[in-house]
């Protein structure tokens, strides 16, 4: 066996690390497409956590710029999102609705009462059929709609300062939601 015949396998296993490389690399997390972007949110008939016998749709998002927050329990992440959400509706005139996804409802109620509730609404997504209606990959993400329901913006990962600032904040002034002095700066 010659000496070059060594280096085969090493070459072909550097060809298809390679390959495993370019061809499965998402990028960065964040930047995951969506089909949604630039489209109307999607139709949807939702129960409100809590409330069995009332739901909301599509319709009832319309007529102001809407956060649409995918979360739950279970996520570690929008446990470190939550503060920044609180902040946003505290500071913001931005309607927030809440997707509580493949969660408890009862966990979900005990969690909102614990650590505050953003939401005007939370729509009880426990089997994640809305979720694959959105795209959903996971929680959080975010959507952002304008005022006629259009997808403008959409974050996989959390809602936090930097985020904020950089991304969001700019985006709902664009949209003329108000903010409260200082809070869309860097």
């Amino acid at each position: 066996m010659s000496r070059a015949s060594l280096f085969v396998p090493l070459g072909v296993f550097i060809v298809i690390l390679t390959l495993g490389y370019v061809g499965f690399d998402l990028g960065a997390r964040s930047e995951l497409p969506s089909a949604l972007l630039n489209k109307p949110f999607p139709e949807f008939n939702a129960r409100l956590l809590g409330e069995q016998d009332q739901s909301i749709t599509r319709d009832d998002l319309l007529g102001q710029p809407t956060l649409v927050n995918v979360w739950a329990t279970w996520c570690p992440t929008c446990l470190s999102e939550h503060e920044q959400l609180m902040q946003i509706a505290a500071t913001t005139d931005v309607q927030i609705v809440g997707v509580n996804y493949k969660d408890r409802p009862d966990k979900a109620l005990q969690w909102l009462a614990q650590f505050g509730n953003p939401y005007r609404w939370v729509l009880d997504d426990r089997d994640g059929l809305l979720g694959i209606e959105m795209g959903v990959y996971g929680a959080p993400e975010t959507f952002l709609l304008d005022a006629q329901g259009q997808v403008v913006y959409k974050r996989v990962g959390d809602i936090n300062p930097r985020i904020w600032r950089s991304e969001l904040a700019p985006r709902l002034l664009e949209l003329g939601v108000s903010i409260a002095p200082g809070e869309s700066q860097p």
